[in-house]
């Protein structure tokens, strides 16, 4: 299976984000890429922290998402972005990430479930946290996580993902840009990926605020494609050879033991 990842600077319009997602849907699919992953708040950047997300916020079924089902369906590509997700009667938004079928069909959606409360970031007082943990969702017979930027440095998170079966993590991402970020998502991306012996494709924004930087990994944490600053795509073959051998020489997952921690003994 052909992965891509493309990384763009987001904007407050929607429409010109639309547009940008388009063309770079349209260089995904023409370099063979049969899904592509986008960055998180590809609908509507976060701006300041005083911006109110949930006037731009919209419904899983809304117009950006039904766009997204046109694109798919025009390019036969398996399109994974973020957006922000309204919340009925809440000035607070979900930060969720959906991911569009050839068919134009919506396959699912996941809440970020571990807000961006850091390095002086304060995501919560606009956000809800999702409850649910990240579906696993067929692609080409390779069974797919989902997780959404700073999901990505809890690495037990991660790991039940692998536990529950998934070869590859898409990874939709603003990577804030600052001291020692850069390195930070680049080691983390990597590290996921050895941890749990799976591919790591993750699309980040780029521009001043974030790092770019998009990147795949395979199992065993090299980088098979990436990106640096500019707005592009990158694209990476997936196998399953690769994986199974990665698995039978480095067996992380079928090791794992189940954590006692907090467990009273009897």
């Amino acid at each position: 299976m052909k992965v891509a990842v493309a990384q763009f600077s987001a904007g407050k319009d929607k429409g010109a984000n639309l547009r940008s997602i388009a063309g770079l849907a349209g260089q995904a699919a023409e370099a063979g890429a049969q899904v592509v992953v986008f960055p998180e708040a590809a609908m509507r950047d976060f701006g300041a922290r005083t911006d109110d997300l949930s006037t731009d916020a919209e419904p899983t079924d809304g117009g950006f998402v039904i766009e997204l089902r046109r694109l798919a369906a025009h390019h036969r590509l398996t399109i994974v972005v973020g957006m922000f997700e309204a919340i009925p009667g809440d000035h607070h938004v979900y930060n969720t990430l959906v991911v569009v079928n050839p068919q134009g069909g919506l396959t699912t959606t996941y809440r970020k479930r571990h807000l961006y409360d850091a390095f002086g970031d304060k995501e919560s007082e606009r956000m809800r946290a999702g409850e649910e943990d990240p579906p696993l969702v067929e692609l080409h017979g390779f069974s797919a996580a989902v997780a959404i930027c700073y999901d990505i440095r809890f690495p037990g998170f991660i790991g039940r993902l692998a536990d529950r079966g998934a070869d590859v993590l898409l990874l939709p991402s603003a990577w804030v840009a600052g001291p020692l970020k850069e390195t930070h998502w680049n080691v983390l991306a990597r590290a996921r990926a050895i941890d749990n012996t799976m591919y790591v494709a993750a699309a980040g924004q780029t521009g001043t605020a974030y790092c770019g930087q998009s990147l795949i990994v395979d199992p065993l944490g090299v980088v098979v494609a990436g990106l640096g600053e500019a707005e592009g795509v990158a694209v990476a073959e997936i196998s399953h050879e690769r994986l199974q051998h990665a698995r039978a020489r480095l067996p992380l997952v079928a090791q794992r033991r189940p954590t006692t921690e907090g467990v009273p003994r009897g």
